[in-house]
């Protein structure tokens, strides 16, 4: 279809429904004579008289009957789609895709995500957990949440969660038969378990930095993991020290099952970042998670709009 075919259909439908050009010029806030000519150029488009004019009354032609029984519903449905797309871009609404990390998910996203859904009964959650950065705009995915080094430059980035600081942390259980470090260097005694990063291949080095002095350590140990969660059970289960960001370690050490080390010694990381293409078409259910990561858990209403 040529965007001339839908050229003066406004104004032939309007015409029929008021019976006249200047009730239909009044109802579209134009002049008769613009009325006029739009559906005398329809006509002529068509090859077909679609009214009958006398100086007293407007009838529509048997063809335009016709004609009007065709296109009125199309342009009812047209004008229903536009309704339903404003009212969505002013309520939080339909179906939110997230790609993230599961680092992301636990320190980010879990502690406000029931609050969340609670505050926005419209809008559905689609998590996908994966530790390698995807192309979120190929894949359909709404937005993404991954710490601020690893997002790419040409996307929008909104810092999201609370500071991220080094823990080292160990069960109590372990503690007990090895000792307890006082010193970072007092690490390469220990049996360390490794984290092996899943983007660059490589097995952490252990960072620490008190005033002045920083201390990057390549500890040992005869466990290396990949995953965050299994790194912490590995932890609980005394099989050694590990090197962990916070986020999600409080509760564990509220019960003691995990007991931070070197709290002095700990270095801040970049944060996480929820990051997505365009700054300039931000679907109202995006923003809405946005404000309410950066606001920590508003409910609706509360939030300022800052997200444009």
């Amino acid at each position: 279809m040529r965007q001339e075919h839908l050229d003066g259909l406004v104004a032939f439908v309007t015409v029929a429904e008021e019976r006249g050009f200047s009730a239909a010029a009044v109802k579209l806030g134009v002049s008769p004579s613009a009325v006029s000519q739009a559906v005398r150029n329809l006509e002529q488009r068509l090859g077909a008289v679609l009214f009958n004019r006398t100086t007293r009354s407007v009838a529509l032609t048997e063809l335009g009957e016709r004609y009007l029984d065709r296109v009125q519903p199309a342009l009812e449905a047209l004008g229903h789609a536009s309704e339903e797309l404003g009212q969505d871009a002013d309520t939080a609404s339909g179906l939110l895709r997230l790609n993230l990390s599961r680092a992301a998910y636990l320190i980010a996203l879990q502690p406000v995500l029931k609050e969340f859904l609670d505050a926005y009964p419209q809008v559905s959650l689609e998590l996908r957990f994966e530790n390698l950065l995807v192309d979120i705009v190929r894949q359909g995915f709404d937005a993404g949440i991954r710490f601020g080094e690893l997002v790419e430059k040409d996307m929008v980035a909104v810092r999201v969660g609370p500071p991220i600081h080094a823990h080292v942390i160990a069960s109590p259980d372990y503690l007990e038969r090895h000792g307890t470090p006082t010193h970072p260097r007092e690490l390469l005694h220990h049996d360390c378990i490794g984290f092996r990063h899943t983007t660059t291949g490589q097995v952490e080095r252990w960072q620490f930095t008190q005033d002045d002095d920083t201390i990057e350590l390549t500890v040992r140990g005869r466990l290396v993991v990949n995953d965050s969660e299994v790194l912490v059970r590995a932890a609980l289960d005394g099989l050694g020290v590990a090197y962990m960001i916070n986020g999600y370690l409080d509760a564990y050490y509220a019960d003691r099952r995990l007991v931070r080390l070197l709290a002095d010694w700990s270095p801040e990381f970049p944060p996480l970042q929820l990051y997505y293409p365009d700054r300039r078409r931000v679907p109202r259910k995006l923003r809405a998670l946005i404000e309410f990561l950066r606001d920590g858990g508003a409910p609706p209403g509360t939030a300022d709009e800052r997200v444009v």
